[in-house]
């Protein structure tokens, strides 16, 4: 890389085999290995992707030592790639939708589990929402979590800026009708917290919904530096934490933010 602070990051725009764990983390592996020959030292994959996105849905929900997490570990371990892996976690009484960052060795570095739940799809009826932040360092790279419907809630992420992140990856299941959101929110959400945001979407037809990946990461500047098409396809992409710093110096608006006054205001109306 030409530059030492820079992170080669991967999204793995995969189309899952629906309900067919076995044979997409077969897929995935392929993924897997190229993404780490070509220098990358994280490969994201979609929401569930393993499954396929389903907010009915209680088929392959596992435990952390599940075959989905450990086929993960090993293939991140054999590739010396981190990988970030979203699957349906066992949890009572109701599953929830988590995603997990395994290091290179294998090792947990963080989970998180999806906040903001799709009430349009009932995916609040189904699964239990996440109530933790979920963060991890790759290289110079301060990283969080949020996945698909937690894009529209800027809060999170703000929470995130104020925890020194520097990068957001978003695994998603984010539909074709509303692509044009996708990457507004992609957009607003990097710009208005002066750090890199990144969504990896899925691509294709499902008996949820169709996809049309458009995978992308938006700088700190707001402005979209990779984006892949509809096809299925890695999307690489440098990310720069010194860029993140440089961005929040020259314009350092979060310090004239009214938390206090923001809060009251709330109260009041409330």
């Amino acid at each position: 890389m030409a530059d030492q602070m820079a992170v080669r990051i991967c999204s793995a725009q995969i189309s899952g085999i629906w309900e067919d764990p076995h044979n997409t983390l077969k897929k995935a592996e392929l993924f897997v290995r190229h993404a780490a020959d070509s220098g990358a030292a994280l490969i994201c994959f979609p929401e569930q992707f393993a499954t396929g996105w389903d907010p009915r849905s209680d088929k392959n929900v596992q435990e952390m030592n599940g075959t989905i997490i450990s086929s993960l570990r090993a293939m991140a371990q054999e590739n010396a790639i981190a990988i970030l892996g979203s699957f349906r976690e066992q949890h009572d009484p109701l599953p929830k939708n988590t995603v997990v960052a395994i290091g290179r060795d294998g090792s947990t570095l963080a989970m998180y589990a999806k906040m903001h739940l799709f009430s349009p799809g009932e995916e609040h009826r189904g699964f239990t929402p996440g109530t933790d932040l979920g963060i991890f360092t790759i290289g110079s790279l301060r990283c969080g979590i949020a996945i698909c419907y937690d894009l529209r809630f800027p809060d999170l992420f703000r929470i995130y800026a104020e925890n020194g992140v520097q990068a957001v990856f978003i695994p998603a299941a984010w539909p074709r009708v509303r692509i044009r959101h996708w990457e507004l929110f992609i957009q607003a959400r990097a710009l208005e917290n002066q750090m890199y945001v990144t969504g990896i979407n899925t691509t294709g037809i499902t008996p949820v919904d169709t996809y049309a990946g458009a995978s992308m990461t938006a700088d700190p500047y707001g402005t979209i530096v990779c984006r892949a098409n509809d096809a299925e396809q890695l999307l690489f992409c440098d990310l720069d934490s010194s860029a993140v710093g440089a961005a929040r110096e020259s314009l350092p608006f979060a310090k004239d933010r009214k938390d206090q006054v923001y809060d009251r205001l709330s109260k009041k109306s409330a």
